[in-house]
């Protein structure tokens, strides 16, 4: 798919406008959302949103197996792994499986 909408500062491309506008604030350090609570500033409204439930203590995704409650579902989907024994990231040195990318890469320091 042509992403035709090109960011003048790095030249990387988009498909949708509002997609180059807000990875141009990764340029500008703009963050027009605004905590009413604590603060904080966000480049996007959505993570105003998930940010907050710090404040709100709300936990909509809950898993279905032991009760646990969660933020957002990306960190269902991974705690889930914690019952499936699922782990998708592989060290290609010594075969072990990790549950999170960033367990993987940590753990391949120890074979430089």
């Amino acid at each position: 798919m042509e992403k035709p909408w090109k960011c003048g500062d790095c030249g990387k491309g988009f498909n949708y406008p509002s997609r180059l506008e807000t990875h141009r604030r990764s340029h500008t350090g703009e963050r027009p959302f605004t905590c009413s609570v604590c603060g904080e500033g966000f480049t996007q409204s959505f993570s105003l949103l998930v940010h907050q439930r710090v404040h709100t203590g709300e936990r909509p995704f809950t898993c279905s197996v032991c009760g646990e409650g969660f933020t957002q579902s990306f960190s269902l989907l991974v705690h889930q792994r914690v019952h499936t024994g699922e782990r998708p990231f592989t060290c290609s040195v010594c075969g072990k499986g990790f549950t999170r990318s960033s367990h993987l890469l940590t753990h391949q320091r120890v074979h430089q």
